[in-house]
């Protein structure tokens, strides 16, 4: 799924992949991750598609208070760090709050990228905020009753949609962990033709549309419900 060999380019796009960190500005707050490709490859290095599916979130002004949100293929960390960073304000007339009733963020990957993926967790949450995010393994298609059925109303996957292998058993997960209530955004880049297998299988079990498209890194975002439900945030 995450841990194994992948090629993205030369140039300035290798370097910043093979770069030892890399920092971003979410949620009013500096992002240090830290990136380790030779030891765990593509789980170790941050993607465009998260960084446009962060920045999606925080743009629209995505309501993430009192949700439960799961991210699959989590990697660096970045995305389930930044809706932990989002999902406890809310705006008032004068000033901005913090909330009792914080987003709930499970953080997943593999088991070999678990510890990399809680260093950054806990690196970059201030205290009161990381009993809100739980890192916990989760391998597609296996060991599924360890995640409550349906319990999740946001789950998220950047760049996730790249080994045709794994797609059934990533349908698989997505069909246990939604309700008709949950609202699955993936964004990722259209690399291959399997991309777009993957999408129509995805198409075939939820109502899929586009909701965003960075033209400057090339990422689309889909976001899949169950049925024909399209409901706003």
């Amino acid at each position: 799924m995450a841990l194994v060999p992948y090629e993205e380019g030369g140039g300035w796009a290798a370097r910043q992949l093979h770069s030892p960190s890399a920092t971003f500005r979410f949620a009013s707050r500096t992002i240090r991750l830290q990136q380790d490709w030779r030891r765990l490859g593509v789980a170790a290095v941050v993607w465009d598609a998260a960084v446009v599916l962060c920045a999606y979130l925080e743009m629209e002004g995505i309501d993430l208070r009192d949700r439960s949100v799961i991210e699959l293929g989590a990697g660096t960390g970045l995305l389930g760090i930044v809706v932990t960073l989002l999902g406890p304000w809310t705006v008032s007339v004068s000033r901005v709050l913090l909330s009792p009733l914080g987003a709930r963020v499970t953080i997943t990957d593999r088991a070999a990228a678990l510890e990399f993926l809680e260093s950054n967790v806990q690196a970059n949450l201030p205290p009161e905020l990381r009993p809100r995010a739980v890192v916990k393994e989760l391998t597609w298609g296996k060991d599924l009753d360890n995640f409550p059925p349906g319990a999740f109303d946001f789950v998220l996957g950047a760049d996730i949609v790249y080994l045709e292998e794994t797609f059934a058993e990533l349908l698989q997960t997505l069909e246990h962990l939604c309700s008709e209530q949950t609202v699955i955004l993936l964004s990722c880049r259209i690399r291959y033709e399997r991309d777009l297998k993957f999408l129509k299988m995805l198409r075939d079990r939820f109502s899929v549309n586009e909701v965003h498209y960075d033209a400057s890194k090339d990422v689309h975002i889909y976001k899949a419900q169950r049925g024909s439900r399209k409901d706003d945030f």
